[in-house]
């Protein structure tokens, strides 16, 4: 396959990298990790006034209607300025899950708002620290209610809208619940504190089901595999960035009077970057065509990808702290925000583990 990016989505991420740097640096992402602000709301605004968080979304529903290639690029540059902003929770997850299973009515009140930055919205599934299973479902919906506990969302200190997996009477469901009192959330200190994690509490909160009763489990499943192909994008543009940060401190950094990038040791390690990188690249690429055009071995290109971005950017972010030496476990270095980051991102959708086995899984049904 001769894929590649066309020249109107390039100039869309141009504008979405320009946007960035001038609107969201360091200061900007510290702001959010030393606790002056949730997310970077100006940033947020900015994206959605450029129309790039309603890239995928239909223009019935305001949105530019322009597919999800444009939305990958968009989220490789979000990646690359490690931007405090709920683009994960409320667009890769919120959005898409009323793309896929909302009635009309539920798509008109909720994916303008969502789509122009006005309102946020997250994915609240975890209650243990367990891995999720189909049977270990606690919270419980009934008579158009929820009751129950999410452990963790992203973002979920300021979503206005919760989409939860819950068990009814025809088993797990997907529900759409706005947040009102009956809503308790108290925030959780996570390994990134810019992404504005929240355990959340239903009592009681009133709750729409979303798409099919009973079906939530396998809503979920492809939920997931959409939303990791965005997710590994981001990845890709953060692994990219910490790569870079290596390479331009290799070649500033001199000691016994030449740069220390021109160590054998060092050379390999960026080596093995560069390869990794290269590796997710591909396989990101590869999923992006694949989630445009919703094709039948989506499960396992998302699944490729998801892999091999999580452990480009975890390489990358680990092995950047490495290069920058005693520098690099200092505060005031920008080596931590990455490492930060990574690490979150990695468990979003399910641990490395959990896609490695998603892999392996999907293999078989590929070759048959």
């Amino acid at each position: 396959m001769n894929f590649d990016f066309s020249d109107e989505q390039k100039m869309a991420q141009e504008q979405a990298q320009r946007f960035l740097r001038d609107k969201c640096d360091s200061r900007v992402v510290r702001q959010s990790l030393e606790g002056q602000a949730v997310y970077a709301a100006q940033v947020w605004q900015g994206l959605g006034a450029l129309g790039l968080l309603g890239s995928a979304v239909p223009p019935a529903y305001d949105g530019a209607g322009a597919g999800y290639l444009g939305l990958c690029l968009t989220a490789q540059e979000l990646g690359r300025s490690l931007a405090p902003v709920p683009m994960a929770a409320s667009i890769y997850l919120a959005a898409e899950a009323l793309l896929l299973f909302g009635s009309d009515q539920q798509k008109q009140a909720w994916l303008p708002r969502l789509a122009k930055g006005e309102a946020i919205g997250t994915l609240a599934v975890t209650e243990s620290t367990e891995e999720l299973h189909e049977d270990s479902i606690q919270t419980r919906h009934a008579k158009g209610k929820l009751t129950g506990v999410k452990l963790i969302a992203p973002y979920g200190q300021v979503a206005e809208l919760v989409i939860t997996l819950a068990r009814g009477a025809k088993g797990p469901g997907l529900y759409l619940a706005p947040v009102d009192a009956s809503v308790q959330r108290q925030p959780v200190l996570t390994v990134d504190p810019t992404q504005g994690s929240a355990s959340i509490e239903f009592a009681g909160t009133p709750a729409e089901t979303l798409g099919k009763e009973g079906e939530g489990w396998a809503q979920l499943a492809r939920l997931y595999n959409r939303a990791a192909v965005l997710l590994a994008f981001e990845q890709l543009g953060g692994a990219a960035q910490a790569l870079d940060m290596a390479v331009a401190y290799a070649k500033e950094r001199y000691a016994f009077g030449r740069p220390i990038g021109s160590f054998q040791a060092l050379k390999h390690m960026l080596a093995d970057l560069y390869v990794a990188l290269k590796l997710a690249e591909s396989n990101c690429y590869y999923a992006a065509w694949a989630l445009e055009n919703d094709a039948p071995d989506l499960p396992l290109a998302a699944a490729t990808a998801r892999v091999a971005a999580t452990q480009a950017y975890q390489l990358c972010a680990r092995d950047n702290i490495q290069v920058h030496g005693g520098m690099g476990f200092t505060w005031e270095f920008d080596c931590h925000l990455h490492y930060r980051r990574s690490n979150y991102l990695a468990l979003l959708l399910g641990g490395l583990s959990v896609w490695q086995e998603k892999l392996v899984a999907a293999l078989p049904r590929q070759a048959a």
